[in-house]
């Protein structure tokens, strides 16, 4: 473990701790308790995880490690360090992931009659249905690009990031040939199903398919040996903008966005059974430094096992968990007539994302609604939240939607959308240049008897239909005056690019989150020191900001019990002498994926709870528009803490992030077994 040392406080480097909740994922795949297919999904994410770690976060670290002495100083680490301690931390978690996929998932498929087999595993019968395929569907898509063996000729091909291709090489009798195949894995599916045999369920992957098919790929040279190897390089992700550049930021955003294909090379993947002479070959054409170069197995992109078949039936994955619906929110009546009446939650993935749309929908149609204001981050592919507001706008609302088109690695599908709301008559804002809007929020403006009446919708995840049922989230309904109040200002700060720090009742980013965070942490050392008990119970994605840890620290010192709910990286380090004896953290990973934020402050017992689309990183308490919310209404309060409070119990998925970083189970040995994510859906269906 890197720790630093800075203001004489203890902090994990943020980018070590990464590693270690990737590692969680791991110990997922490695669950015998986990279904064998999910298991494989595991594996599958655990890969796109890293890929996207090396695409920004490696990257940024690269560009740190020339910087001089003193800047180094000022980090609290050493870059260069730092990068040596992360490829150490990825070849082991590599060598766990290929000993976990070859030596244990692979054998217990075949212990399901599912067999993974490879080129040289193909019996006539089978060779020749994969060559009759490879000939009908692949091979067309394949142009392979003969390699020059000197740096003098033309320049090596520039490889696309995160793609897979293999390194072809072809012996003659006096020389060697290399040749470079691009896997069309995008187009075609990885997993070609084969028939099946006296019970027997065959599947191959298209590399292999490749690799057994490559004399006709190469039939006019007619080599004596030809052997492919796999290869993928990742590379640096971070778009280069100008601040400045407010005039034709969509044109620069997309000529950025070209450019990220062509970005530094951060890691090169390489199957471990490559000769040294090819090795050497590609490192020398490409110009690599030896510190990218990461030996792998077999196969990569491993992603795309997300969608591996499941030929094996159900018992091979999670049991269904139907979603529920709200206790006493009836989607065949008015949404606005029974919020009228009350705020409710809709707690997803387990409750359904369609009360959400069904707000919008409703919104689009009722003629006593005047206007729409919504803040849009990433939406999923078929998006029926863009179809409710196109549709508002085309029946005569004034629907005002600010969609961030710099959210990381959805830029160009938010450009996309910008395009069809436009044509759709919305009023579109495309953010704050030098901030991220990634507040969860939308207003309805509704002409009633009484006047202008405001319905809010306030969440800790994004209006997104896909990620809605696997992400832990909340979604607030309510119509409370002093939050739709802000709302009203929040978002006509937006439309003027401009900041506030004096909302009533909700806490935003970029100027009110550290100051109010600040005075609630405050007012329980105060708490403390009057001998009251005083506490907080933050659940997050995330903490790394340096000054919230120290915080974290003083309230720990005058005697504040703090317990954290931290799914991701977590640079604070708990039980530590003098900084952190009152302080645990959890970690859950499990079937779904933990994002809510919830902040719980003991108040002298007169508990607050919020909740937040921000985590506690720097960029999010200052350099992003964030909104965190109060809950008021007591059963929703009652709801939100017994859910913490099941979270806090779980002895299954949850681990101790602790000095040692190993990721230790909580409570394992315990005989009573209490899984969160499992205790949460039978709590929501009860009451519902």
């Amino acid at each position: 473990m890197i720790a630093i040392v800075k203001h004489k406080y203890p902090l994990i480097n943020r980018e070590i701790s990464w590693l270690y909740f990737n590692e969680r994922v791991l110990q997922e795949a490695a669950d015998r308790t986990v279904p064998l297919i999910e298991r494989l999904r595991f594996l599958a994410i655990f890969s796109s995880n890293l890929d996207e770690f090396y695409r920004v976060r490696v990257a940024t670290l690269n560009r740190l490690v020339d910087i001089n002495t003193k800047a180094k100083t000022m980090l609290g680490f050493n870059p260069k360090k730092v990068l040596n301690e992360i490829k150490d931390i990825v070849v082991r978690l590599e060598k766990q992931f290929d000993y976990l996929y070859e030596q244990e998932i692979i054998k217990e498929l075949e212990a399901q009659k599912i067999f993974i087999i490879n080129e040289q595993q193909l019996n006539v019968a089978r060779g020749t249905y994969v060559r009759t395929y490879f000939r009908r569907q692949v091979l067309p898509t394949l142009v392979p690009i003969m390699l020059e063996e000197t740096d003098a000729a033309k320049p090596f091909p520039e490889l696309k990031d995160r793609h897979t291709y293999f390194i072809v090489k072809l012996t003659f009798r006096k020389k060697v040939k290399y040749a470079l195949v691009e896997i069309p894995s995008p187009i075609i599916s990885r997993f070609l199903i084969l028939p099946e045999n006296n019970g027997l369920k065959f599947i191959i992957l298209l590399d292999d398919i490749i690799r057994y098919c490559l004399d006709d790929l190469f039939f006019i040279f007619d080599p004596d040996t030809i052997a492919a190897y796999s290869i993928q390089l990742t590379r640096d992700a971070e778009l280069d903008i100008d601040p400045n550049m407010s005039e034709k930021f969509v044109d620069a955003l997309m000529h950025s966005l070209q450019r990220r294909e062509k970005g530094r090379p951060m890691r090169l993947l390489y199957d471990s059974d490559v000769p040294l002479d090819t090795l050497n070959y590609l490192v020398g054409r490409m110009q690599l430094d030896t510190d990218a170069l990461i030996p792998s197995g077999r196969y990569h992109n491993f992603r795309d096992f997300i969608d591996f078949p499941n030929v094996g039936g159900p018992a091979l994955e999670y049991p269904p968990m139907p979603q529920l619906r709200v206790s006493d929110l009836d989607l065949e009546r008015s949404i606005f007539s029974q919020m009228a009446q009350r705020d409710y939650l809709v707690s997803l993935p387990y409750q359904s994302f369609d009360y959400i749309v069904h707000f919008l929908r409703e919104a689009a149609i009722d003629p006593k609604v005047q206007e729409i204001n919504i803040c849009l981050y990433r939406l999923a592919e078929n998006s029926s939240v863009i179809n409710a507001l196109i549709n508002a706008a085309q029946n005569g609302k004034v629907v005002n939607c600010l969609i961030e088109l710099k959210a990381r690695f959805d830029e160009e599908a938010n450009i996309y959308w910008r395009n069809r709301l436009e044509e759709g008559g919305v009023n579109v804002n495309i953010g704050i240049m030098q901030y991220k809007v990634h507040a969860k929020v939308c207003l309805v403006t509704r002409r009633e008897k009484s006047g202008l009446v405001y319905y809010a919708n306030l969440a800790t995840g994004n209006f997104n239909e896909k990620t809605a049922k696997s992400y832990c989230d909340h979604s607030l309904f309510t119509i409370d005056s002093a939050i739709t109040k802000d709302l009203k200002r929040l978002f006509r700060s937006l439309e003027k690019q401009v900041f506030r720090r004096d909302y009533k009742s909700i806490i935003a980013s970029p100027l009110g989150t550290r100051m109010r965070l600040y005075q609630l942490i405050s007012n329980e050392i105060e708490v403390a020191k009057s001998g009251k008990k005083a506490y907080m119970i933050l659940k997050m994605n995330s903490l790394s900001d340096e000054e919230m840890i120290e915080k974290f620290y003083e309230a720990n010192n005058a005697g504040v019990t703090i317990q954290l709910i931290v799914r991701g990286m977590c640079c604070l380090v708990p039980g530590q002498a003098g900084f952190s004896e009152r302080i645990t953290v959890r970690s859950i990973v499990d079937r779904y994926l933990e994002h809510a934020r919830v902040w719980i402050f003991g108040n002298g017992g007169d508990e607050l709870i919020y909740l937040s689309s921000a985590d506690l990183m720097t960029r999010n308490i200052d350099r992003r528009v964030e909104v965190a919310f109060p809950i008021e209404d007591s059963r929703i309060r009652k709801e939100i803490r017994d859910i913490v409070d099941i979270q806090l119990r779980d002895n299954t998925k949850a681990r101790e992030i602790n000095h040692l970083n190993n990721n230790r189970y909580i409570g394992a040995k315990r005989k009573i077994k209490h899984r969160a994510q499992e205790d949460i859906y039978n709590y929501l269906k009860y009451k519902s």
